[in-house]
């Protein structure tokens, strides 16, 4: 108790006094220059956004106020001029002279937030990235009586403010000077200004000009009436060119009035990857955004680049991209489905563009249709795919064959597609991307199909069997293949098959090829890990080398009497069939085919010297 009095008998200590921030400004401008924003052409977008910003103020109460931005360059310097709703003395200290304080946070404006460009304050900060001084002059419409202010600042913090007389600014509204910085002159050219303007700008809906020339071209492209849908797409396709730098295949409208957006995507004429990310455009209430945005649209529909105008998605601090939050989630799922209606819609209506649409980017509608099981329904009839029969669509195929065999590798199509088509097996190349996953999605679309992915003994089984005597009778033979062979993991059985000209046939699966090289790894291991690989041995089917007895060549190989001339033509046949195959060659396969040739070329150049 004691303690406790004497702690509470002491005198409070004060508290300690506030400090403010000192922010070096120099050192503010390079960070934005360097880190924030991707080029210093954004300052203008900053001024262009400021004027349409106090516009937009000052229309709110005023519906009938003039609405003009102008824009004059001079020689090393650039002046902006807009009839917004200006500044007031008390605005420009409480505004202009703090860092981070946005101007729609002031008192009136708050309720209109959604109607402005500008979300984060940086406003005019922007501008010492191309301007050592900055001068505004203001007056404010809501405060009629009160006198034009001045703000100068320079590029190492220090600003002045001062009162001018009525006639320095006769009418409400605001103009900046900027003084160009050393080396930053280029960027207030009069020609890189006009371009810089029309870029950002060409949506923006009050009148904007640089000089006497014209910024905005409303209304924008994919809102203007046109005599003609053939007319209307030919605007359209000379749009992209002028923006995108290709004539698209087509356009497709993308307008979404819940999330207030309106425009186009444009379909690539070329095949792209897709890995690669698009770029699209985005005008945020007129003011171009991005041209870089990438999280637009769903991954699958990387064969279209859009340009579109929001007033609903939100920009991230440097308003350069886009925020990654609900809202646009929900934009790129409706945007979306707009792809997929067109698609549909040329399914329904117009097979011949489609099929044009499809020779470029089927790989694309195949994505789609992986994870959409109406897509693929739709397209079942157009989607191409390659099969034993040629290049055809899933439902044409599945027509032609009971059962829709498939491989899931390119190597393993190769590998059976001739003696399968020979046989009158059909055979689906399932080793490219999306392939093999929307076969496997064959019966959900179309019940009834059976689909089976088509392994070693499948192949073999449609092979024909070799009467019973003759394989008997060439039992030697036989014995002396499958011991030159076991060692190399692979069984040697007698078939007869079409085409005569294939002599032998390599057949193996995934299983056989995983033991394969388990047993690799355990024959180059030391003890530890050979015990281990060891352990891992399986019952796993090995490959197989198929001699075909209908082959004259086989014939007169079976007809042999020299063993050791048998095992080089034997190693030779497992070498060209290897070869035929398009397998990877390991080094024990690579050995082998040079002792064959070599074994042949000794055998041949013997017999010709004994003749």
């Amino acid at each position: 108790m004691d303690s406790q009095t004497s702690q509470s008998s002491q005198p409070s200590l004060p508290s300690p006094s506030p400090h403010t921030f000192q922010v070096d400004l120099r050192g503010l401008v390079d960070l934005l220059s360097h880190h924030l924003y991707s080029s210093p052409k954004v300052y203008l977008r900053e001024l262009l956004q400021n004027a349409v910003d106090a516009i937009t103020a000052r229309r709110a109460a005023d519906p009938d106020a003039p609405a003009l931005v102008r824009l004059f360059a001079e020689p090393g310097a650039l002046r902006v001029e807009d009839s917004g709703v200006g500044l007031t003395e008390a605005d420009v200290h409480d505004l202009l002279a703090t860092i981070g304080r946005s101007s729609k946070r002031a008192e009136g404006l708050q309720e209109a937030r959604s109607d402005f460009l500008g979300q984060f304050g940086i406003g005019l900060l922007a501008c010492f990235v191309v301007a050592e001084r900055i001068r505004v002059v203001s007056r404010s419409a809501r405060t009629p009586d009160a006198a034009p202010v001045e703000w100068t600042a320079a590029d190492d913090g220090s600003y002045t403010v001062r009162t001018l007389p009525d006639d320095a600014r006769p009418e409400p509204g605001t103009t900046v000077h900027l003084v160009a910085r050393a080396g930053a002159a280029e960027w207030l050219a009069e020609d890189r200004v006009l371009a810089l303007a029309r870029d950002f700008g060409s949506l923006l809906p009050y009148d904007v000009r640089v000089g006497e020339e014209a910024v905005t071209d409303l209304p924008a492209p994919w809102d203007r009436p046109y005599p003609s849908p053939a007319a209307r797409r030919v605007a359209l396709g000379r749009h992209c060119h002028d923006l995108f730098g290709f004539t698209p295949l087509d356009a497709i409208e993308l307008d979404v009035p819940l999330a207030g957006i309106r425009g186009v995507a444009y379909v690539l004429p070329s095949a792209v990857s897709p890995a690669q990310r698009a770029g699209h455009r985005v005008h945020l209430k007129g003011m171009l955004l991005t041209e870089r945005a990438e999280q637009l649209l769903p991954d699958w529909a990387f064969f279209v680049r859009c340009v579109l105008d929001t007033d609903s998605l939100r920009p991230t601090a440097s308003r350069e991209a886009l925020y990654e939050d609900e809202t646009l989630a929900a934009v790129r799922e409706a945007l979306g489905e707009r792809i997929r209606s067109w698609l549909t819609g040329l399914a329904a209506g117009d097979p011949e563009r489609l099929a044009a649409f499809l020779a470029v980017h089927h790989l694309g509608v195949k994505s789609l249709a992986r994870h959409d099981r109406e897509m693929l329904r739709t397209m079942l009839p157009w989607l191409p795919f390659e099969t034993t029969d040629g290049r055809l669509s899933l439902e044409e195929f599945a027509r032609r064959h009971p059962v829709v065999h498939f491989t899931r590798t390119v190597e393993e199509y190769r590998q059976v597609a001739p003696i399968a088509s020979a046989q009158g097996v059909g055979v689906i190349n399932g080793g490219y991307t999306y392939d093999s996953e929307l076969v496997e999605a064959l019966p959900s679309v179309r019940p009834g199909t059976v689909v089976a992915e088509l392994d070693v003994d499948t192949v073999t089984a449609h092979l024909d069997a070799v009467d019973p005597a003759v394989e008997l009778a060439l039992a030697g033979f036989l014995a002396a293949a499958r011991a030159k062979l076991d060692p190399l993991g692979c069984d040697v059985v007698l078939r007869a098959f079409h085409p005569l000209s294939v002599p032998a046939l390599h057949l193996d699966d995934r299983a056989a090829r995983h033991e394969q090289a388990r047993a690799q790894a355990e024959e180059e291991a030391d003890d530890l890990w050979a015990g281990i690989l060891g352990s891992l041995r399986g019952e796993a089917p090995r490959a197989r080398l198929v001699l075909n007895h209908l082959s004259p060549l086989i014939r007169r190989i079976g007809s042999l009497g020299e063993p050791e001339l048998i095992g080089t033509a034997v190693e030779s046949l497992y070498g060209q069939a290897l070869l035929m195959a398009q397998r990877p060659l390991r080094p024990a396969d690579s050995a082998l085919l040079n002792r064959a040739f070599i074994g042949l070329l000794e055998w041949a150049t013997n017999g010709e010297g004994d003749r």
